[in-house]
Order: structure tokens, then C-alpha cells, then sequence
């Protein structure tokens, strides 16, 4: 929940974000339109409640007037679709926040089991487009889709109240029915990314092959946090990524967290049955940040979210205990991450009280974590950065941003080495001709898990053995070597217990583990709370905080990675001291470029 331009991991302004600046480019393309005489419709795609301490503190502070609804009123919004991340505080906190809406809220593909739910499956929005000197009339059906997956994501807060289903049958179903009900035009708020272009079931990013549906006439797009039109879809098929068309429809997708602002402009014509349909089109992704100079902050919202955003920076500097050492995420990928570490020490601290006694107490005990803040789509200021000294609440959700629970999974050796092996995939293969991008831009660092406890070297001269959706490409393909646990190679059949996060353990990343995985029951813990706990002293410091180096890179003949981090990395350099680092020039998005050997 983006909305105003601040960090408040580092208690900083963070401007180039948030809906303060948005709003001004609404109101900007508002009096533009209404010079025109054009109909204008504005809309939301979902994973606006969540994603900052501001969206934490709104969930449980105010139950009556949560600070965005007020703001999807003021600014006149038409419609609302959900998204995954929505769902994060529960399905009662949802139904709260669509009462205070006044436009619809929206989820073609998620339906309560039993009870109330706040959202509705579509709307028809009528209004009025002036054409020869008159206002005619026109239907426009509105549905929304969000990936079924979030039924099993947030399985904890969710299970047994909501049922989800497929993307593409059901959108294909409700848009045949608004047509029937008389639209002229469908729009599909569709929070979901560009994939595959064959249609799958259970598409978790599925707006190509939704594209095609002749029903749709244009797309919203969302989930991956890229934009349309721009250069990070171009190559897919049946992409037009300059012009923002997927099979001919209009699609945006509009960045994250109020980067940009999604326009599209359809021009409309009457067919020989006196029908609406769409003559041409122009697609923009209009970035808050231009050429020109950053957009302005609307100032009635700015003070709209003013005491929120006070109270969420007094929350936050609440003091928890301290570190001795910087913890960041600048080099996760290829060092030593402490913050990972801290992580995965408290996690195990945890959940060690709730093995003793029983059948999991003498099995040898992982901890899986992931670097929440790892730069990629968010930009070269989205790391870790905790300073060594005393840690207040907003340096623990610097480490942990997500309002994931605890879980506890039993696996065997041969699922610990998928388990790695699906994580090493965020790594690109590297090659001895020429310097390779250390990541895979198209895979979510958030995916890169490290497990501690065991340790392992990737080879990264080898392709990866599986997808990002969890698919085997090749038996023969392996990256993990020298797997051990306590100085030992790990068994095929060998037991773990490895402490985890709801997200992870109910499926999230596709990782192949966890299809059979057996999951040990456990209370609701919050990591966020258990970091809070251990950091402050209330759990002992655990056996993995000795844990040997998780992972290292196999020895390969001198060939050499980029890795693009932030600017903040400069100060750790000395980190990198084994790969013989060479600083690069900045990119264009502001990344360092650091090429290390192997």
C-alpha cells in the first residue's frame, strides 16, 4: 500500500512512488479528456492493501475509514479488482475495506464458501460518450481475475471460506454473460502478468492467452510488478510491447507501487446495429518520473494520508533490541547474507519448542529464507539495509516485508536437493566466452531460497533443472554439488524438518516440494513477530546462528557474472573480496554493475 513517497524501512522520502503522485497524473489526464469531451473510467487492478508498515498499521488500526478507501472515493475510482496480496489479512479485513468503497470491488474468480463477501463477480457501469452534438449511451461490463493460487498462498487465512477457479474459463464465462446482459465493451481487470501464450489451467500469469477471448475488449494488467508498453515484455509472442497490444487487444500494465499510471484511449464507433465498438486505440504506461520532472503530489491526498503516515513512522521507530553487524540483501545472491541468516535462526528458534516431544525432535532441523528486497522491478533502492546498532520495528520489516506465518515441512534429501535446485534456477547459466547477468531478470529473487543448516555448492556452468513453474526441463540437468548436512552427503531418503513461511510451504514459487511435502501444525506465528522476539532476546539464540556458509559457487574455468545491485552496495565491497570484483558504470535504471570471477 503505496501511498505516499516514503520508505519507511529507512525513515527517508522515497519519491518516484506512491498514489499522492499518481493522483496528480489522474487529475492531470482528467482535464485533458474533459477538454476533448471524452468519457473517462478509472480503475484499480488489485494489491493496493498491502505491501508497506503504512498498509500493516492501516489493517489494525482503523476499522472504520481505512485511509485508501477514502482515497479511491475522492479520486472518483469506477471500479476496484483484487488482488493476491489483498487477501494477506484475511477475508473479514476485505469485506471491512469493500463496505467503505463506493464503487464496486470486484473478483470474478474467488467466491465466499459461505457467509458474506464484500466483492462482486462483475459490473456494468452505465454512461454516456458525446458524439455529433449528442450523449449516447454505452454498457461496460467490468470483471476481474486474480491467480487461483492465493486460495493455497494464503491457505491460512483462507481456508474453508473462499474458492477460487481458473482464470481463463472463468473470464471466458462472465464476459460472454455481460455481453449477453447488453455491453458494448468489456474490460478485464485482470491482476495477473504476460507468460505463456498456449492456455494452461490454472494459469497463475495468463493475460495472453485471456487477450485472445473475443469477448474482451481491453486488458488491465498487474501481478509481475513490469509495465506495457515497454521493453520487458518485448520477445513474447503475440506481444505488440511497444504499442501495448496482446493479440490486438489493448493491454497496460502500469508498474508497481504508483509508478505509472496505465492510459488507454479507445476510439468508438457505432456498427450497422447500432453497437459500440472499438476503431483504434493508443496504450501508455505514463511514469510519475519524466523526462520533464517528477509529478507533483496531489495535495488533498497528501493530506488525506498525513496523520497515517505519522502514526505508521511513530509505530515503526519502536525499539526491539540490536545487531553488531550490518545485515543487507545486496549480495544474496552470491555471498554470505546475514539478514537471511538472523532469519532463519529466529524461524528455527520458533519452532523448536514445538517439535519437542514429538516424532520430528531428533530430526535434523533446515531453515529456508529469501531475500524480500533484492532491487529487480522495484529499482536499485529496493534492498536491506540494516545498520549495525540498535534495530527498531521498521529495520525487522526491512528484513521481512511480507506478513508471512511460520511453517514447518518434513522432507527427504532427495526433496532438499529439488528444493535447491528450483531456487538455484533464479541464477542465470554463465558461460567462459563473455560475462553473464548473475540473475535471471524474469524470475523473482524473492524465489531464491537458502536453506541453512546444510551446505552445497551451485554450479552455474550446468542449465536448471527446473522452470519457473516448477518443471523439470531435463533429468539430466543438475546445479546442486557437494550436498552435505553436518559434514556428511545427504541421503536420498533422509528426514529434515525445515522451518519455512506459509507462502513457500502452500506452494508459492511452484517450488516441487511442496506438492508432497508433509506439513507440521503449528499455531499462528507471524515471522515478523518471531524476528521482533528474537532480535529483542525473548527466544535463545539458536544452533543455526553457527551454521556453516549455506551455499558457494562450484570452481569453473575463470568465467564471469554480473551482478546488478544497488548503489547502497558500495559500502560492502569488501564482502565480494573472493570473487575479485570490477565496478562497472551505473546503468540506465540506476543499478551498480558489478562483475565478479568465479
Amino acid at each position: 500500500m503505496h501511498l505516499v513517497p516514503f520508505d519507511y524501512y529507512s525513515d527517508s522520502p522515497n519519491a518516484g512512488v506512491g498514489l499522492t503522485h499518481t493522483a496528480s497524473l489522474i487529475q492531470a489526464a482528467r482535464e485533458q479528456a474533459r477538454r476533448e469531451g471524452a468519457l473517462v473510467l478509472l480503475f484499480d487492478n488489485g494489491d493496493a492493501l498491502q505491501g508497506t508498515p503504512f498498509g500493516e498499521w492501516a489493517a489494525e488500526a482503523v476499522p472504520d475509514a481505512h485511509p485508501l478507501s477514502l482515497a479511491f472515493n475522492a479520486l472518483g475510482y469506477d471500479a476496484i479488482g483484487l488482488g493476491n496480496h489483498d487477501f494477506g489479512f484475511g477475508l473479514e479485513f476485505v469485506n471491512r475495506f469493500t463496505a467503505q468503497t463506493a464503487c464496486p470491488v470486484i473478483c470474478s474468480n474467488m467466491k465466499a464458501m459461505r457467509g458474506s463477501q464484500g466483492w462482486v463477480a462483475q459490473a456494468i457501469l452505465q454512461r454516456e460518450v458525446h458524439m455529433d452534438g449528442q450523449d449516447l449511451p454505452v454498457r461496460i461490463g467490468v470483471l476481474s481475475v486474480l491467480p487461483p493460487q492465493v486460495t493455497r498462498w494464503e491457505a491460512h487465512m483462507l481456508r474453508d471460506k473462499v474458492e477460487s477457479a481458473d482464470i481463463l474459463t472463468t473470464a471466458q464465462r462472465i464476459a460472454t454473460k455481460l455481453r449477453n446482459q447488453g455491453c458494448d465493451l468489456v474490460v478485464a481487470l485482470a491482476h495477473s502478468g504476460l507468460d505463456r501464450a498456449m492456455a494452461e489451467p490454472e494459469m497463475e500469469n495468463a493475460v495472453i492467452p485471456l487477450a485472445k477471448q473475443n469477448e474482451i475488449d481491453v486488458i488491465v494488467a498487474g501481478h509481475t510488478h513490469l509495465t506495457l508498453p515497454g521493453p520487458s515484455h518485448s520477445g513474447l509472442p503475440h506481444v505488440d510491447s511497444k504499442r501495448g497490444l496482446v493479440h490486438g487487444t489493448p493491454v497496460v500494465m502500469p508498474g508497481w507501487a504508483g509508478s505509472h499510471l496505465g492510459i488507454i484511449d479507445l476510439t468508438l464507433e457505432l456498427d450497422e446495429g447500432q453497437r459500440w465498438r472499438v476503431s483504434d486505440c493508443r496504450v501508455e504506461a505514463a511514469p510519475v518520473r519524466q523526462a520533464t520532472g517528477l509529478a507533483p503530489e496531489n495535495p488533498e491526498m497528501a493530506r488525506l494520508f498525513a496523520p497515517g503516515h505519522a502514526k505508521t513512522r511513530k509505530r515503526v521507530s519502536h525499539p526491539v533490541g540490536s545487531v553488531t553487524k550490518p545485515l543487507h540483501s545486496y549480495f544474496s545472491f552470491c555471498a554470505p547474507d546475514r539478514g537471511l541468516a538472523l532469519m532463519a535462526a529466529a524461524q528455527a528458534a520458533a519452532l523448536r519448542p514445538y517439535l519437542a516431544g514429538t516424532k520430528w525432535e531428533g530430526l535434523p532441523l533446515l531453515s529456508a529464507a529469501a531475500p524480500a528486497k533484492f532491487g529487480g522491478r522495484a529499482g536499485p533502492g529496493h534492498y536491506t539495509d540494516v545498520p549495525a546498532g540498535d534495530v527498531s520495528i521498521r529495520h525487522v520489516a526491512d528484513l521481512h516485508i511480507f506478513p508471512n506465518e511460520l511453517r514447518a515441512v518434513q522432507v527427504t534429501g532427495a526433496q532438499v536437493r529439488d528444493w535447491l535446485e528450483m531456487s538455484a534456477g533464479v541464477l542465470n547459466q554463465l558461460h567462459k566466452n563473455e560475462p553473464v547477468n548473475l540473475s535471471d531478470h524474469k524470475r523473482a529473487g524473492f524465489n531464491f531460497d537458502v536453506l541453512h543448516g546444510i551446505t552445497c555448492q551451485i554450479d552455474l556452468t550446468q542449465p536448471a533443472r527446473f522452470d519457473s513453474a516448477g518443471r523439470l526441463t531435463d533429468p539430466s540437468h543438475s546445479r546442486i554439488r557437494a550436498l552435505e548436512w553436518d559434514g556428511r552427503p545427504l541421503e536420498t531418503d533422509q528426514l529434515f524438518v525445515v522451518a519455512t513461511n506459509n507462502y513457500r510451504a502452500n506452494g508459492g514459487g511452484q517450488f516441487p516440494f511442496a506438492a508432497v511435502a508433509r506439513q507440521i501444525e503449528l499455531p499462528s506465528l507471524r515471522i515478523h513477530d518471531i524476528l521482533c522476539d528474537y532480535v529483542s532476546g525473548e527466544y535463545p539464540s539458536d544452533p543455526l546462528e553457527q551454521a556453516p556458509r549455506p551455499f558457494s559457487f562450484a570452481p569453473t574455468d575463470r568465467a564471469k557474472a554480473i551482478l546488478h545491485t544497488g548503489p547502497g552496495a558500495y559500502k560492502y565491497l569488501d564482502e565480494l573480496a573472493e570473487y575479485k570484483p570490477t565496478i562497472l558504470p551505473e546503468d540506465t535504471e540506476g543499478f551498480l554493475p558489478i562483475q565478479l570471477t568465479l
